[in-house]
């Protein structure tokens, strides 16, 4: 095989996936990839049809192998599948997300070129109806999720982390892999642990992943409650990576209570929640009004459950094992 195109394996944790497992894989093996390919995907438990799903796929596609993930949890799966995969090159890839054109490809031209652990470029989300596009747009805002590359885009380089990845499985090695103990930010974690160890994370806006949001309020209001709560253990794991943009949500919840309880006291007061309302709403009309008014309406509450739960779950934090 040459070496400009040495073998590659594409990991996929995959639990509750039926809606979108054969999109996401199909984008994998529809790759123009001159060197060899296989995709592994770690099954978890799931509560609907996502084995049977999975079961086709590898029955239909002779480069798609199955193994267990008796846990369901990310890291696990992500462990399980990375200790069947065969390949020296180890591309991450998720169940709902689905790999641009060219993809693999450019990601070990890239990774050849920098010399770098780990390569990956932008998540960038879409949605199907319109509270997906509504959240689509807030994950694409500042206003949403900050000024990280792997959200916005931006130029070439090193950065703390990047969306999935693409990595030589030597800095795998290094590091042992994905910490179990990350329900959550697992990748985020390793990514600070190959940085510590003198490797290379690099971002390059050649590469797009689309990411399926949310379907619900509710299922939003979960994933940013159990992102923060995340976000809190690196920290303290990690008290180095603390930074004003991680620490801005619990500190707006923390300044949104204080201000409407102590409003009873002091009415002032109440145009702490009251000015952040009014931002949430003119910001969010704003950023969604190019993607008409049925996605501008839905933008306040996609963003005040983004900004608010992640913030509740960063002061929640997660139980100790």
């Amino acid at each position: 095989m040459s070496d400009q195109h040495p073998p590659v394996s594409v990991i996929m944790p995959i639990l509750n996936e039926e809606r979108h497992l054969a999109e996401a894989v199909r984008s994998v093996l529809a790759q123009e990839y001159a060197g060899e390919l296989e995709v592994v995907l770690a099954v978890g438990p799931s509560q609907d049809r996502t084995q049977e799903v999975a079961e086709e796929l590898a029955a239909t596609h002779p480069r798609v192998t199955l193994v267990v993930n008796p846990s369901g949890r990310t890291p696990d799966g992500l462990n399980a599948a990375l200790a069947a995969a065969r390949h020296e090159i180890i591309v991450r890839m998720d169940g709902h997300g689905e790999l641009s054109d060219g993809y693999i490809a450019t990601a070990v031209r890239v990774l050849l070129e920098t010399g770098a652990a780990n390569v990956g470029g932008v998540m960038l989300a879409e949605g199907q109806t319109d509270f997906e596009r509504a959240v689509a747009c807030a994950m694409r805002s500042p206003l949403g999720l900050g000024n990280a590359r792997f959200h916005l885009g931006g130029n070439a380089g090193p950065v703390e982390t990047v969306f999935l990845g693409v990595f030589r499985r030597d800095w795998l090695r290094r590091v042992g892999g994905y910490d179990t103990t990350f329900a959550r930010a697992q990748d985020w974690e390793m990514n600070h642990r190959i940085r510590q160890l003198g490797g290379t994370v690099w971002f390059t806006p050649e590469l797009r992943v689309t990411y399926r949001p949310r379907p619900d309020l509710g299922a939003l209001r979960q994933q940013y409650f159990r992102t923060g709560q995340w976000r809190r253990r690196v920290m303290e794991e990690h008290p180095e990576t603390v930074s004003a943009r991680y620490l801005a949500p619990p500190v707006a919840v923390a300044a949104l209570a204080a201000g409407a309880v102590g409003g009873t006291l002091w009415r002032p007061l109440w145009l702490v929640p009251a000015g952040y309302a009014l931002a949430v709403a003119v910001g969010g009309l704003v950023i969604g009004a190019p993607h008409g008014p049925r996605v501008a309406a839905r933008m306040p509450a996609v963003l005040a459950t983004m900004h608010l739960w992640w913030g509740a779950g960063f002061l929640r934090g997660t139980q100790r094992d």
